[in-house]
């Protein structure tokens, strides 16, 4: 499912976000070098004043400072009014302290912003991918991609990035104060930056490859509880729910074993770096105790070494986390760039906006899902303008396929057919222009969880007034044959539904989508068996109701059922992808085919009155 790219073609998908928060980043390392500066700054203060002020070192200031300490009274000042050191070293400090905190509000800033960009980047992109994108992938992973992959390249961005360039920084600065003090005991307090840097390359590849499968497990793990959550009326009605836990548990102990797998590595990974830097700082402190001893440095040069040290120890011990976080960021930069990087849905230049209100034909079509065999196998017919076209047929014959390719939810490949209006081949029209104008209501209608009003007029214009829009929709909803039953309702048309619709009845979901289709106006409306939830009679009312409102508009409708289709003026019925008759109703009784053995065995008397027979 996911193509795997390469890693800088990744990050330079989601980095490309960072643009419009660049000044927020160089602004939080800028001051967070600054603050690094007056960290090392400390201890020179305290070296000073054990040296210097208190000890007998000549001291060692020139320029502005020079000026200061002779100033304040040299030496013998200072140590009649020691609280000047104190002084000093407390203004470094809280120095140090307002540069980390402006870095960490930029960082802040600069994070939401690259997150807000990424975040909408992938929902704007998101809307455009082909209709069969989203058929290949699970919605729950799409989610945890969105959510937690996200976090993960926050992470990445905000500390890592910068983390980075702040080790490097803290490395160079350290070693060039160090050095001068004792060239010797630098050396050896740098001499495990490689041996570090080595082994975190070598654990890097491994965890990389553990990430990868932790992460896709969640995602595996969050499709299972999306799809759960959805389908939370099924699983009551056949009584599920132990085998929803058993399958739950199954994909959550996977997920937890691939971390536990992972933390045993990461385990190993810190634990080695600890040692290393364990070491390191031992070394040091043993070496220059004997440096001390033997006179090669002061006691204050010593100590300042050691906080100098200790500031060294960090970035390297934080060097080895660093590689074992960007593991996991180049995951998630790689499932991020998956969906950032999928083709969009694209017209062919020069695409036109022809009328719609115009014959409708099938020419030979021909359409096939990868892998499988012909779902249409050469359907050839045409549907008049301003006609009432039906379409029969047994489950996988079809009939969904046709509406879908018409609608543009899927593309006919090169030489598999030709699908035109008014003469106009549809793949030359703009795909918006197509769907604009073309309503279609499924057998299972998805309602948001909003009002039942602001369902029915989503599809109007944004700055149509409130009564004029409550007037549409309630005249939407009674041509629906719906408008009693949302009036029984304690809100009425503000009742809320249930996500999915759960508020409603299968029937009533059906009725409220179709009156949010007729609120589209659209020249060609589609009935994807859509009354299948209705009785009889209802759905006869309906008919009547749609067959007076309608107008000019042409008329599909794909139904199971005979009375459904008996009044249109052609019916298709398909078997197996190809068109086993055509006509009208009294036509294909005539035919004594598929049609007429289907008719015989629905209509019983009840569908014979509400037919009118």
């Amino acid at each position: 499912m996911m193509a795997h790219t390469n890693t800088r073609g990744n990050y330079r998908s989601i980095l490309k976000h960072v643009k419009g928060s660049w000044r927020f980043y160089i602004l939080a390392l800028l001051t967070s070098m600054m603050a690094n500066v007056f960290t090392f700054l400390r201890p020179q203060v305290i070296r000073f004043t054990v040296d210097t002020v208190i000890g007998e070192e000549p001291d060692k200031l020139s320029g502005f400072m020079l000026n200061l300490y002779q100033a304040v009274g040299g030496r013998e000042g200072l140590r009649s009014n020691l609280f000047f050191c104190a002084a000093a070293v407390v203004i470094v400090a809280v120095l140090e302290q307002l540069c980390s905190l402006v870095s960490r509000l930029t960082t802040s800033e600069a994070s939401e912003g690259f997150v807000l960009r990424l975040r909408n980047a992938l929902f704007s992109h998101i809307q455009k991918l082909p209709y069969q994108w989203h058929m290949e992938n699970q919605t729950g992973d799409i989610i945890q991609r969105c959510t937690s992959d996200v976090e993960t390249m926050r992470g990445f961005v905000t500390n890592q990035l910068l983390e980075v360039c702040r080790v490097v920084f803290l490395l160079i600065f350290a070693v060039s104060m160090m050095f001068p003090m004792n060239a010797m005991m630098t050396w050896v307090a740098i001499a495990f930056i490689p041996i570090i840097a080595l082994y975190s390359g070598y654990f890097h590849k491994k965890i990389s490859a553990r990430f990868r499968e932790a992460d896709e497990a969640e995602g595996v793990l969050s499709a299972a509880v999306q799809e759960n959550l959805t389908g939370v009326r099924v699983v009551r009605a056949f009584g599920r729910e132990k085998y929803e836990i058993e399958r739950f548990d199954e994909k959550n102990n996977l997920f937890s074993e691939l971390w536990v797998k992972l933390g045993y590595i990461m385990g190993a990974y810190w634990g080695v770096g600890d040692l290393f830097t364990g070491m390191q700082i031992l070394t040091v402190l043993a070496l220059g105790t004997v440096q001390t001893v033997r006179g090669a440095i002061t006691l204050g040069e010593f100590l300042v070494f050691l906080s100098y040290n200790q500031t060294l120890s960090w970035p390297i011990r934080r060097l080895g986390r660093i590689i074992s976080d960007m593991s996991k960021s180049g995951v998630s930069a790689e499932r991020l760039a998956y969906i950032l990087n999928s083709e969009e849905e694209k017209d062919k230049p020069d695409t036109v906006e022809a009328p719609m209100n115009r014959d409708i034909s099938f020419q030979n079509v021909t359409y096939r899902f990868e892998g499988e065999k012909a779902v249409l196998d050469g359907v050839t017919f045409t549907i008049p303008a301003g006609s009432t076209f039906a379409i029969l047929g047994g489950t996988g014959s079809g009939k969904s396929t046709l509406m879908h390719l018409l609608d543009r939810l899927y593309d006919l490949s090169e030489g598999c057919g030709k699908i035109s209006v008014g003469g106009v081949d549809i793949q030359d029209m703009k795909r918006s222009w197509v769907r604009q104008n073309i309503g279609m209501v499924l057998q299972e209608p998805f309602l948001f969880s909003r009002t039942i009003e602001e369902n029915i007029a989503s599809v109007l214009p944004v700055q149509t007034s409130t009564e004029e829009r409550l007037e549409q929709v309630k005249r939407a909803a009674s041509i629906a044959c719906v408008d009693d039953a949302i009036e029984s309702f304690q809100d009425g048309y503000g009742t809320i539904v249930g996500e999915r619709g759960v508020t409603l009845s299968g029937g009533q979901k059906q009725r409220v989508a179709i009156a949010r289709m007729l609120l589209q106006k659209a020249p060609i409306m589609i009935f994807d068996d859509s009354l299948s939830a209705v009785d009889a009679e209802t759905d006869s009312s309906i008919r009547k109701a749609l067959h007076e409102n309608l107008g000019d508009s042409t008329v599909i409708l794909i139904s199971h059922r005979i009375t459904t289709l008996m009044q249109a003026d052609t019916i298709v019925v398909l078997e197996d992808g190809k068109i086993a008759e055509m006509g009208s109703h009294d036509q294909l009784l005539a035919n004594n085919g598929i049609y007429k053995s289907i008719y015989d065995i629905q209509m019983n008397q009840e569908d014979r009155e509400a037919a009118g027979l």
